[in-house]
């Protein structure tokens, strides 16, 4: 039996063990949930030693467990794959706006509705299918697999540089696979290349020592709220421009044989915003729609609160007013350095009245892969196999923090192939994931690593 037999004739418990991976809530940046992340990833690894990984660890950190799994090939000489993943997700506010319960996956028309379905939990599964399917079909692996799956990626990685610097050599691979990106669109296989940066801060402007009555001292008080206002509205101009002095100065320019295959890619501008029903969209003059959401830079809120805000009306002068703001970077912009330059203005423009407090809560370099490497033409090989057509390579508006350390510790090419699609959901209400994209994406993977082991 082939890897693919396999794969085909076991889907129902792939997707049956996939349900029971997704009912863990292993929401990294909510403390009430440390005890289920840690329970996911010590089910991850029991599922893992099970279809036969020969080093399998749940290693500490100082913040969330990682996952660590070795699957050795038979195979003289074969090539070794790093795949990295997370087990961790997003929370599920607001929780009124799920159809179905965000832990309990629900299958609606070939589709998985569920928190981490597509964001990452079932791209990670679908990697470890591909594995299995490996084993149990043809009896060996093509290549060497080890599996690094981290339960912190959705709140920045804070630990997992320190974890690469210190298993480095445990790490040592001819190529890394990353299964966190999304498809351009439904059909079209893809291979991501490039990945903006982030810088993400949380913004505290303090006012009075206290809550004050908005009568009697409304008008000679500066409120927190207000003068957020005003500070957030100073940070674009009219044109979409962001206003931070030095914001744009390391931006790489773009060239015109990239915008020529940006332009290239099956984008409709109007089925994007009625998808989204919005009147009208916006962002920065002189770019395309897709360009402004792959290639510039940007400046967004992300959340904000100050004074009352449940029901009814209390009239109060707030002390404090917040807001949580991430810029997403490109090539050759540098979080920190952009953090910075934001922190500065904002504390120019600040009124008199206030003091402002920036913090960065965590951030990412823009990372650009190489097209042309050997393992980027073995993914090219394999998903052209499985979808009958060549794939397209796309630059992505996100983020992964981990492949800029890839590519500086260990110094090997990284392939970015994803299988979920932008409708997905990925943090939003109702995240899924289309099982046909899951079934693909198995017999994707496991063809990928037999052409990882015939090379070029």
């Amino acid at each position: 039996m082939t890897a693919s037999d396999y794969a085909t004739a076991h889907r129902a418990r792939f997707v049956r063990e996939l349900r029971e991976f997704l009912r863990f809530p292993s929401i990294s940046t909510l403390a009430a949930h440390r005890d289920d992340v840690h329970r996911t990833a010590q089910w991850l690894a029991d599922h893992l030693q099970t279809i036969g990984a020969q080093v399998c660890q749940v290693i500490p950190t100082p913040g969330h467990p990682v996952v660590y799994a070795e699957f050795p090939a038979s195979v003289p000489n074969a090539p070794t794959l790093l795949f990295y993943g997370h087990y961790d997700v997003q929370p599920v506010d607001p929780l009124d706006e799920w159809t179905s319960p965000p832990f309990e996956p629900t299958e609606r028309d070939g589709v998985l509705f569920a928190r981490g379905a597509t964001d990452d939990k079932g791209q990670v599964f679908l990697v470890i299918k591909a594995i299995e399917s490996w084993l149990q079909g043809a009896g060996t692996l093509p290549c060497t697999v080890k599996l690094l799956i981290e339960g912190e990626e959705e709140i920045g990685s804070p630990n997992l540089e320190g974890f690469l610097q210190t298993h480095r050599p445990q790490l040592a691979c001819d190529g890394v696979l990353i299964c966190d990106t999304a498809m351009f669109a439904p059909d079209v296989p893809s291979l991501v290349y490039g990945l903006r940066g982030l810088a993400y801060l949380e913004l505290t402007v303090h006012g009075p020592n206290r809550d004050l009555h908005s009568g009697s001292f409304g008008g000679a008080v500066v409120n927190p709220a207000n003068a957020l206002a005003r500070i957030i509205a100073a940070l674009h101009d009219d044109a979409g421009n962001i206003a931070v002095p030095g914001f744009y100065d390391d931006v790489r320019p773009l060239d015109e044989q990239e915008r020529a295959l940006i332009a290239s890619l099956p984008f409709d501008e109007e089925a994007f915003q009625r998808e989204l029903g919005v009147p009208a969209l916006g962002g920065e003059a002189g770019y395309s729609v897709l360009e402004r959401l792959t290639v510039r830079p940007t400046l967004d809120v992300n959340g904000l609160w100050s004074g009352f805000t449940g029901e009814g009306a209390k009239t109060v002068l707030p002390a404090s007013a917040h807001a949580k703001i991430s810029m997403r970077l490109v090539p050759d912009q540098r979080a920190d350095r952009i953090a910075q330059r934001v922190a500065e203005h904002i504390e120019r423009i600040a009124s008199r009245g206030v003091r402002v407090e920036v913090r960065m809560l965590h951030g990412a370099d823009p990372v650009l892969v190489d097209r042309e490497s050997l393992p980027m033409k073995a993914a090219a090989r394999a998903l052209e196999q499985t979808f009958g057509r060549p794939p397209v390579f796309q630059r992505e508006g996100g983020s992964i923090p981990v492949v800029s350390h890839f590519q500086q510790m260990l110094g090997v090419p990284v392939v970015l192939m994803g299988f979920g699609l932008h409708s997905d959901g990925a943090h939003s209400p109702n995240e899924h994931f289309h099982l046909v994209n899951f079934y693909r994406g198995i017999e994707a993977v496991a063809r990928f690593l037999e052409e990882l082991q015939r090379g070029a």
